[in-house]
């Protein structure tokens, strides 16, 4: 019985030395790399709403094209208002809210595809000059979504790293402080930004 609560007292003091040593630059440690999580993740978010940014825009030019297509542009102007609506914790990014969130921004692009495969039959619109920098400066945007979010992969990873390797996932249980983040996964046959092309030759 004595032995049993001698090997528990020295456990627990074992534990309290380690947090007592190891917590508090554990600690800091891990708010530096979730900060850059969080701060990249924002950077993520910016590039998104760029592009719903250039939506109405875009629509709004072909509307005087495109008269006999409405269908396909309020389809565009819905996926573009769901996509907006969904707000996400940086700081605390469940796979549920990063789930909804890039089904989101999928059904989005999805429709946005539809969109210009449309375009493509009205060469008066693609001779519009400023049909032709809304297109270019989406193609830009749809790029800098695609390497934001690589950026914040890259973030979290040494975040989720630092907070599951020994000691530290001892420490981590003792304090309760960080939980591990989601990395940002890119839907199967999305891994790369969408191609935005026209042939404003023809």
């Amino acid at each position: 019985m004595k032995k049993g609560i001698i090997a528990l007292i020295i456990i627990v003091a074992i534990l309290a030395i380690v947090g007592f040593v190891l917590g508090p630059k554990f600690y800091n440690t891990g708010i530096d790399l979730q900060e850059n999580a969080v701060s990249q993740w924002a950077n993520v978010e910016s590039s998104y709403q760029r592009r719903a940014d250039l939506i109405p825009n875009i629509v709004n030019t072909a509307k005087g094209y495109a008269e006999f297509e409405q269908e396909t542009l309020i389809k565009v102007t819905e996926a573009r208002s769901k996509a907006t609506s969904i707000q996400i914790d940086p700081s605390n990014i469940t796979p549920a809210q990063l789930q909804q969130f890039q089904q989101a921004q999928q059904g989005l692009t999805s429709a946005l595809s539809r969109l210009l495969a449309v375009f493509e039959r009205y060469p008066d619109l693609k001779a519009n000059e400023n049909f032709k920098e809304l297109i270019n400066e989406l193609e830009r945007t749809e790029n800098r979504i695609n390497v934001e979010r690589n950026r914040f992969n890259e973030t979290v990873k040494p975040f989720n790293k630092h907070i599951k390797t020994f000691p530290n996932n001892i420490v981590n249980k003792f304090i309760g402080k960080f939980s591990e983040m989601n990395y940002f996964e890119a839907d199967e046959g999305n891994e790369d930004a969408p191609k935005v092309e026209f042939d404003f030759g023809k």
